[in-house]
């Protein structure tokens, strides 16, 4: 029912829209169309507006009416084009920017329509719980989309197999702030959660950052921290000591997920000296 489904909205959809957020922050460009797959109540357009206010046309295919006639009243001060109707069937407009957040898990067989919002948008952007199985769906959308054509663009700095093994998969968090009103719709106490999710970001005929990924969160010892980093050449442990000077005063404020790269520093300093 449509109360069900406020109440439902009302729990998990803070989380969601921050880990939507999070990952937006990783396209880079202007963003003018944006095109959202299985948009539910419009919380991917939310998202985007906040980071990409050139936004002029979206486009949000649902095929839920009850989720639609929410989205409407959530979604004030834009007048967006929804689409109420399968994502199999229905027409893609050309876009920018594609969005299917938490959707590939509702998919009976994902990859024709994966084709066809490739082919629909200049950046496509994929998340899903970041859990083991929804770094699965990630998993083998990325390797479909590179077949395609597509470079990946985020978390990935290269657009090889994934180095990643079980029991690990790749995932990162988004903090979420609790209001007293999202603590009482979730029976929680405390006043913050973090919202797991795993996602890529693809272009279509792109080219790679190759800039190391941070894949959890670091670890502060004694005199040094150790990085996991996916780089392009695989997963690599970096440990980086208090000798090092600014590279060690910007690994200890490196969060999970955040790029890293010795670079940036070497150049800076650089810089600092002419």
């Amino acid at each position: 029912t449509l109360s069900e489904k406020r109440a439902y909205l009302s729990a998990r959809q803070p989380a969601t829209l921050a880990a939507i957020s999070r990952v937006l922050r990783e396209v880079p460009g202007e963003v003018t169309e944006l095109l959202d797959l299985g948009a539910g109540p419009g919380t991917g357009l939310l998202a985007a507006r906040e980071i990409f206010p050139s936004i002029r046309r979206a486009v949000l295919v649902e095929r839920d009416r009850e989720m639609v006639a929410l989205g409407k009243e959530m979604v004030q001060g834009f007048n967006p084009e929804w689409v109420i109707g399968d994502l199999s069937r229905v027409e893609l407009p050309l876009s920018d920017l594609g969005l299917m957040a938490y959707v590939l898990n509702e998919l009976e067989d994902p990859a024709p329509i994966l084709e066809r919002a490739f082919q629909a948008c200049r950046i496509l952007v994929l998340i899903e719980p970041g859990t083991p199985a929804g770094f699965e769906r990630i998993l083998r959308a990325r390797e479909q989309l590179i077949a395609l054509g597509g470079s990946v663009l985020a978390p990935c700095p290269h657009n090889r197999a994934c180095p990643m093994k079980a029991p690990d998969w790749c995932h990162f968090a988004a903090r979420v702030s609790r209001t007293r009103e999202h603590r009482r719709a979730k029976g929680a106490d405390l006043g913050f959660e973090d919202e797991k999710f795993s996602y890529v970001i693809v272009e279509k005929g792109g080219s790679l950052r190759g800039i190391s990924r941070i894949l959890a969160r670091p670890q502060l010892l004694k005199g040094h921290l150790k990085l996991k980093l996916c780089t392009e050449e695989g997963l690599k442990e970096e440990v980086v000591t208090k000798g090092a000077g600014p590279l060690y005063r910007r690994a200890r404020k490196s969060k999970w997920g955040d790029l890293f790269s010795k670079d940036v520093i070497e150049d800076r300093e650089q810089e600092s000296e002419e």
